[in-house]
C-alpha cells in the first residue's frame, strides 16, 4: 500500500496513512498527463480573437493612382495588407479549442498525477477539516504552514467546506479546490498537494479500479 503523512486538523504531524494502490501507487503515464493538462488549457481559452481581412477594413476599392506613367509601384486597393490600414492576411478568427478526451483516459491521468506527487513527497493527508466558528484568513495560514510552507498549496476537500474555503481563499498560492473538480492541470501546477482523508477515501471510490482489472488505461500511448 501507498502511504503519505498524516496531519492533524491543527497542523501536528500524526504518522502516516495508508492508501489504495491502484490510485495513489501507479506507474505515472507523463504522455498521459500531457495530453490532460494541455486538453484543459485548450478548453479554458474563448476562442473570440479576431482580425478584419481586406474585404472588412474601412477605405475606398477604387485604384490609388492610374497604373503606369506615375514612377511609383502599381496599387490596387487601398485595402491592401501591406498598407497601415489595411486588412491583415490570415490572422486568427473565432473558433472553438475545445478537446474531447475518453474519461477512462482522463481517469488515468489523474492517477498518474496523484502518484507523481506522492512519489515525490509533495502530497500529505489531512485528518479532517479544520472547524472555524467564521471565516479567517489568519488562521487558515498558519494552519496551511504549519503542513507547508510550498509557494503554491492545492487543497482537495471532499465537499464545500464554505467556511474553511472562505477563510483560505485570499491566500496567495493556495486553491481550494472538491473531489469533483479534481484535475491533472490542478495537480500538477502546484507546489504541495493537501488532501483531508474524507477527500483521499472519495477519490480512491472514484478512481479505483475493480478488483482484479488491469489498468491498461494507465498505459495508454506509451
Amino acid at each position: 500500500m501507498a502511504e503519505a503523512a498524516l496531519f492533524t486538523s491543527a497542523g501536528e504531524r500524526a504518522g502516516v496513512v495508508e492508501l489504495r494502490d491502484d490510485v495513489f501507487g501507479v506507474e505515472p503515464n507523463a504522455a498521459l498527463m500531457h495530453q490532460a493538462v494541455q486538453r484543459q488549457l485548450a478548453n479554458a481559452r474563448q476562442g473570440t480573437h479576431d482580425t478584419k481581412t481586406r474585404g472588412e477594413v474601412a477605405g475606398s476599392t477604387k485604384k490609388m493612382w492610374r497604373q503606369k506613367g506615375t514612377g511609383r509601384a502599381r496599387q490596387g486597393s487601398k485595402r491592401a495588407p501591406h498598407w497601415r490600414t489595411g486588412g491583415v492576411v490570415f490572422g486568427p478568427h473565432p473558433r472553438s479549442y475545445r478537446q474531447d478526451m475518453p474519461k477512462k483516459m482522463r481517469s488515468g491521468a489523474i492517477r498518474s498525477a496523484l502518484s507523481t506527487r506522492l512519489g515525490s513527497g509533495e502530497l500529505v493527508v489531512l485528518e479532517a477539516v479544520p472547524h472555524f466558528d467564521a471565516p479567517s484568513t489568519k488562521t487558515a495560514r498558519h494552519l496551511l504552514d504549519s503542513i507547508s510552507t510550498a509557494k503554491s498549496r492545492l487543497i482537495i476537500l471532499a465537499g464545500p467546506h464554505d467556511v474553511f474555503r472562505l477563510s483560505a481563499r485570499n491566500l496567495p498560492g493556495v486553491r481550494v479546490t472538491t473531489t469533483e473538480s479534481l484535475s491533472t492541470y490542478d495537480l500538477m501546477r502546484h507546489g504541495r498537494v493537501v488532501v483531508t482523508l474524507e477527500a483521499a477515501r472519495q477519490i480512491e471510490g472514484r478512481l479505483g479500479l475493480p478488483e482484479g482489472a488491469v489498468g491498461e488505461h494507465d498505459h495508454a500511448g506509451e
